[in-house]
């Protein structure tokens, strides 16, 4: 073990943020080659979303299982057999001929992203002085967020040189020089031994599978058909019985009473509804440069990037300046920019629209999504006590997963049921109004957003607390729509 720790700081940074970047690139990388997998797969728009919300779902529903798992056995164990099953699941996507094979292989993907989301944070935090932890959190943010920001150019560069496939073969020898390295240089580290929610993880996770399905279907099967109104029903019991079992269980997987704290529940109201509407409207926008203008994969990459690599620029200075104006107005100023962006993108998108008049809103929102990022995190762990930070960090990217997911289906319900399709003609006047939906849901987050607490640091006040600090980057990861998934 004291090889282990002996370790330089830049190997534990490659060995926990390798695959970490791995899990996050995928997200915006598949959102870019969807219309290329629709035509060559023969999906529709229907299984395009299930390509994303498989993905999705499954992270969301393991975050946390996989967090208290890594408790148990180890988190280095947890952490290599994510990798593992990432990888295995990037070859069973490449390989697949059929849509549902596809959706298969994606959840699967979300399950490995699952473990090593989390406890990448977890185990690098771990393996580096405490001098230093600081440093190397945020290195591993940035990371993070270099992966979502460069999915889309990388997503382009590598269709338009080879073919959708190998957006996933390219995870194999990440994979493969991955695990021996975190074998080599993380301490399999151990915390609290409690027992897995089973029960609240299955409830939850068929719960929410049991809305989304029912939203997806609604347009094609019809609102009032038994099989969407069996499978909403269904759904909203289930989480109604999540949310009693919790109430009940002596170790539930989201403990209920966090929700007591006025800063926690409202930041993870505004996670949810803001991954909502601004990635359920991504989902839409970015194939609408493909679908609609004909731009190719790398075209439409480098179209979007005013937009992706803005939160680049602007999260680390949000996070810095957070504790001086404060959370709150830092959240409702991003939120209110990202509102207004797509707004104004609704307002402009026609068929021939041109990328100058597209370039001010993409900027706006890239900016607003860097203004509630890191605040976000801050807001979430602001009044936590340090011994239920991983579960507070879990349950706001849980919801942020959760929001995004949403967000797919229902903008993708109003879509096709305004009589979208993925062709040149049928798509801009279906597009607007969804748009439009995903704005009128970031104007309440807006609104929201004002009953958070103020946020500003005080000296003795414990969001300025070093163990809070270096704690916080854990809720920045992004959704997969991802995060954009």
């Amino acid at each position: 073990m004291s090889s282990v720790r002996r370790a330089p700081v830049w190997l534990v940074l490659v060995a926990t943020s390798l695959p970490m970047f791995m899990a996050t690139l995928d997200n915006l990388v598949i959102t870019n080659a969807l219309p290329v997998m629709a035509v060559e797969l023969g999906a529709t728009i229907e299984e395009l979303q299930w390509f994303l919300n498989a993905f999705t779902l499954a992270f969301a529903t393991f975050i946390l299982p996989a967090a208290a798992l890594g408790d148990r056995v180890g988190r280095r164990t947890v952490f290599v057999a994510g990798v593992a099953v990432f990888s295995t699941a990037s070859v069973l996507t490449a390989l697949s001929t059929e849509p549902w094979m596809v959706i298969g292989a994606r959840a699967l993907q979300g399950l490995g992203a699952a473990a090593i989301m989390p406890l990448s944070l977890t185990l690098l935090a771990g393996a580096v002085p405490t001098r230093l932890r600081p440093a190397a959190i945020g290195i591993w943010g940035g990371v993070s967020g270099l992966g979502v920001a460069l999915g889309p150019l990388i997503g382009g560069l590598i269709i338009e040189g080879w073919n959708w496939q190998s957006i996933f073969w390219v995870n194999v020898p990440i994979g493969v020089a991955a695990i021996p390295l975190a074998l080599a240089v993380l301490p399999d580290s151990r915390g609290e031994r409690r027992p897995l929610d089973l029960p609240g993880v299955s409830l939850a996770g068929l719960g929410v599978l049991g809305v989304i399905y029912g939203i997806v279907r609604g347009n094609e099967a019809g609102w009032t058909s038994t099989e969407v109104l069996a499978s909403l029903g269904a759904g909203a019991v289930l989480l109604l019985a999540f949310v009693a079992w919790e109430t009940r269980t002596a170790s539930p997987v989201l403990p209920l009473s966090l929700f007591r704290d006025r800063s926690f529940s409202v930041a993870n109201a505004v996670g949810l509804t803001f991954s909502f509407g601004m990635f359920g409207s991504i989902f839409l926008l970015v194939q609408f440069l493909q679908v609609v203008q004909g731009r190719s994969p790398l075209e439409a990459g480098l179209m979007t990037t005013p937009w992706t690599i803005a939160p680049m620029v602007v999260a680390p200075i949000a996070g810095f300046i957070a504790p001086r104006i404060g959370t709150r107005a830092l959240m409702v100023a991003g939120l209110g920019a990202q509102s207004v962006a797509l707004f104004w993108m609704a307002g402009v998108l026609t068929t021939d629209v041109a990328f100058a008049t597209l370039v001010p809103p993409f900027v706006l929102a890239g900016v607003g999504m860097g203004l509630v990022f890191a605040p976000m995190a801050t807001a979430v762990l602001a009044r936590m006590p340090e011994r239920h930070h991983a579960k507070a960090t879990g349950t706001n990217s849980t919801l942020r997963e959760v929001g995004g997911a949403l967000g797919i289906a229902v903008l993708t319900a109003v879509f096709t049921g305004a009589g979208g399709e993925l062709t040149p003609t049928s798509y801009v006047d279906a597009a607007v109004p969804a748009v439009a939906t995903g704005a009128a849901v970031l104007a309440a987050a807006f609104a929201l957003a004002f009953l958070l607490p103020a946020g500003r640091a005080e000296r003795d006040d414990p969001i300025a607390a070093p163990d809070q600090q270096e704690a916080a980057p854990a809720s920045l990861v992004p959704v997969g729509v991802g995060a954009t998934a």
